[in-house]
């Protein structure tokens, strides 16, 4: 019996500002941004399934996400891509293959939204 599980838990993102982190991944998430921060430097994001953590602790320019570790599902890629067109998110791509794109926090952090 193997003690470490094929299963993640979470992901941190390493961010600049907590607060400001917190209410923009809250935003285009759809969710209230009246979690509490801890410890001064983290934020579990309310997610279903792997879980997401902003930590400002961690930031440095150094560990800014240059390609994406992990995405966000979709049913319907083409409304996502609008919808965060209209939130005037950063968008690093264009829809591929009709199935993902890549963005970018205010940090810098590259992300993805992949149709699944």
């Amino acid at each position: 019996m193997n003690p470490i599980r094929n299963q993640i838990g979470t992901v941190f993102i390493p961010v600049s500002n907590i607060e400001r982190a917190r209410n923009w991944y809250c935003d285009i998430l759809g969710l209230a941004a009246d979690g509490e921060i801890l410890f001064g430097h983290l934020f579990i994001v309310p997610m279903n399934g792997t879980g997401i953590v902003l930590d400002s602790k961690i930031f440095s320019v150094e560990n800014i996400f240059k390609a994406p570790l992990f995405h966000f599902n979709t049913n319907n890629i083409e409304s996502a891509y609008e919808y965060m067109k209209e939130k005037n998110v950063e968008i690093v791509t264009g829809i591929e293959h009709n199935q993902w794109f890549n963005f970018k926090d205010p940090d810098g952090n590259h992300l993805m939204v992949c149709k699944c």
